[in-house]
């Protein structure tokens, strides 16, 4: 944890990027302004995509070109298929927030997506659980599909095709970074080698590359952290019997967590974090073990202890006696029938965050910038986080005429971003170990803070209210 997390070893590594530069200076021929781009996002994933969208549809971008650079083809989807797909997102209010600004949240209002407005976590080893919900049950955040998500962006960079290019089956295979003075004959731009070998320049460079981001290695930026012992297991799941469905489920068992997310009234999406074998089991298991498996992961007490359960229900009894809060009633989970064929996958999962965000002329977004456990469901989140707080900060700088890939603006959106994602990845970290055990007094530690949490409301508000932002 303190090597990830430590200010300390952050400050000196970027005291000495500091002291060596990127790249030698490398002289150039004079670029033309038909391959200049004010902003170039490398990466056409979700948070690449929405990032070249919410640049295009600001009003302080319509004079600039911005250029989306996108590996694989371009996708049409004519029609929405009727199978689920087995990748999705949770969308906190904060992400929805900024899909709207831009457009996007409409076109996925009209394809297809599923609020929820309750979410229970509950621990395998005990009866200790937590519940969220808003006033009114309010929709607390939704579930899409994540190619849902990306027909909704592709729409919207359509809209501003006069502004934004999209270069797809394109990917930079290579960086060369402006000197720290201008010479006549150099170019004061980041210069990007493509694929095919053709070049271009920007002001400012966004990777938006992934966890193994090419952008962050090629700038030399240092990521810091680990691969975990687990692997998750996706699939779409239909439910024994049609209900509300708008209730986020997550149940934590000493191999991992597995949750449950709504997409239909009769179907969900798992996601199961556990070992890499026991992943590799379930994954080859035929569909009635699987099921079963699933079923006994959220109905089963094989965990518990006696003394478990008596020091919880004291804890319980003297939270009822004080009564700081109305505590939500515990709800039970929908048993699963059946899994659609071939939805059942399985990655690795790890963590890790880049000492720096930024550098002159480069910015970094989404995973290229940190990779989260699934736990949280926040992985995509962070990244549009990340997204609202660079274009606002962009936005003002192209307004005052400054230099779009100036260190000005850019360590201010570092700073802002390292802040709520330091503490979301460390957060995740240690609920990750803490839940990743039986050991007695590690479990009845977790219990009453997980008993108190949930008697607190104040408390589960300031939660939910850092995960929507």
């Amino acid at each position: 944890m303190a090597s990830l997390f430590g200010v300390g070893q952050w400050r000196a590594a970027r005291a000495a990027a500091c002291r060596s530069p990127l790249v030698s200076c490398r002289r150039w021929a004079r670029a033309s302004a038909d391959n200049v781009y004010d902003v170039v996002v490398s990466g056409g994933g979700l948070v690449g995509a929405a990032m070249a969208c919410a640049l295009g549809h600001d009003i302080n971008f319509h004079d600039k070109k911005i250029l989306l650079l996108e590996a694989g083809p371009k996708k049409e989807l004519e029609k929405l298929p009727e199978t689920y797909s087995n990748r999705v997102s949770t969308i906190s209010l904060g992400s929805a927030t900024l899909l709207n600004s831009f457009g996007a949240w409409d076109h996925i209002c009209n394809m297809r997506y599923r609020p929820f407005r309750r979410m229970q976590v509950w621990d395998a080893c005990s009866e200790a659980l937590i519940m969220f919900d808003r006033d009114n049950l309010d929709d607390m955040g939704y579930v899409v599909e994540n190619v849902v998500i990306m027909h909704a962006l592709a729409k919207q960079l359509e809209a501003v095709s006069d502004r934004v290019t999209v270069l797809y089956g394109s990917k930079a295979v290579g960086y060369a970074w402006p000197g720290p003075f201008s010479m006549a004959n150099s170019s004061p731009w980041v210069h990007i080698t493509l694929g095919d070998g053709s070049t271009l320049h920007t002001k400012l460079l966004i990777g938006a590359d992934g966890h193994s981001s090419g952008v962050r290695q090629a700038a030399g930026i240092q990521n810091i952290g680990w691969n975990y012992d687990q692997s998750a297991v996706v699939a779409t799941l239909h439910l024994a019997e049609a209900t509300e469905n708008n209730v986020a489920w997550q149940r934590f068992l000493p191999s991992g967590p597995i949750a449950l997310l709504p997409l239909s009234d009769t179907l969900s999406s798992l996601v199961w974090s556990t070992s890499h074998e026991h992943a590799a089991e379930l994954v080859s298991m035929d569909e009635e073990e699987f099921v079963d498996a699933i079923n006994s992961a959220f109905w089963s007490n094989v965990n518990h202890s006696d003394f478990i359960s008596s020091a919880g229900t004291m804890v319980q009894y003297a939270v009822a006696l004080l009564k700081p809060t109305k505590v939500s009633a515990r709800q039970l989970p929908p048993s699963v029938a059946r899994v659609d064929p071939k939805s059942r996958i399985l990655f690795p999962l790890g963590l890790g965050h880049a000492a720096e965000y930024v550098r002159p002329r480069v910015a970094l977004i989404g995973d290229a910038a940190h990779r989260v456990h699934p736990l949280a469901g926040q992985g995509v989140n962070m990244g549009f986080g990340d997204i609202s707080s660079l274009v606002r900060h962009l936005s003002a700088a192209a307004f005052n005429g400054k230099d779009l890939g100036s260190m000005s603006h850019l360590t201010v959106y570092e700073t802002e971003r390292q802040r709520h994602n330091t503490a979301l990845l460390a957060t995740t970290d240690v609920l990750k170990r803490l839940y990743s055990t039986s050991t007695t007094p590690l479990v009845l530690l977790r219990t009453w803070g997980l008993q108190a949490t949930n008697a607190i409301s104040p408390l589960k508000e300031q939660i939910m209210a850092f995960a929507s932002k």
